[in-house]
């Protein structure tokens, strides 16, 4: 079998201040799944996003991309890992649409006719062809997590890594960022609280609790159960409890 394109093998990392935020992570993502970590506030999935990008200095294995993570190894598993965070201001820090997007080519080495070509198409595949001259401040919120998504894509990392992209944004940025994601094709990691959000983008479900996997499988067995969402911190996407609400349904499956 081909190896998995993300695999954490034991992960843990703790705070300076003692607490331990990750407590043995274990999980892998084969090429082209889409997964949805999920948990309450201060599970771990913040942090753990950080760890894939060797920007927390977890313990254990990760792997991306046949990349084993580790000082010397960080930027190349940065090139294949594309993160975009909850807040796009974060990526967001040029005075022009186009050069942020343009930013993360030409760190790569590339000819400017490529980087120029990228740019094009990572903005075309966001719906942002024609915003190139306009400033992050004259955005919306859902225009600046598509102009931050199209900074992460132009350089076509093998895996989208996205955390809370629904943070901000109003119900139609958020219903045009579903019809992105699944348009894009690649392998995908979203972290959220937005279970709506994640059943439909999403495959498969790993739920992370206190800094551990304690759920890990198919999105509609695992957002569907409700004795498992809420014995940790979680509830019911609410399209499903309105659906079983509906049906007259109480069953946890």
């Amino acid at each position: 079998m081909a190896e998995p394109i993300l695999e954490l093998v034991d992960v843990r990392y703790r705070y300076p201040t003692g607490t331990e935020a990750l407590r043995g992570v274990t999980f892998a993502v084969e090429a082209g799944e889409r997964v949805g970590l999920v948990g309450p506030n201060g599970a771990g999935k913040s942090t753990l996003l950080l760890a894939l990008a060797g920007f927390v200095p977890a313990e254990g294995r990760i792997r991306v991309a046949g990349h084993t993570l580790n000082r010397s190894t960080a930027r190349d598993v940065r090139r294949h890992l594309g993160l975009v965070f909850q807040d796009p201001d974060d990526q967001l820090f040029m005075s022009r649409v186009r050069e942020d997007v343009a930013f993360g080519p030409m760190t790569m080495g590339l000819a400017p006719e490529e980087v120029e070509a990228r740019t094009a198409e990572a903005l075309e595949a966001v719906g942002l062809t024609g915003y190139e001259d306009r400033t992050p401040y004259q955005l919306s919120q859902g225009e600046k997590q598509r102009a931050a998504l199209a900074t992460v894509v132009a350089m076509r990392p093998q895996i989208l890594a996205v955390d809370e992209p629904t943070a901000a944004v109003d119900p139609r940025g958020r219903r045009r960022l579903i019809g992105l994601l699944q348009r894009l094709g690649k392998t995908l990691l979203v972290i959220g609280h937005d279970l709506d959000f994640i059943f439909e983008t999403c495959d498969r479900a790993v739920v992370l609790y206190e800094g551990r996997v304690v759920a890990d499988g198919p999105v509609r067995d695992v957002l569907t159960d409700r004795e498992l969402l809420e014995s940790h911190g979680l509830e019911l996407p609410p399209s499903v409890a309105a659906r079983r609400k509906g049906q007259g349904g109480t069953s946890s499956s």
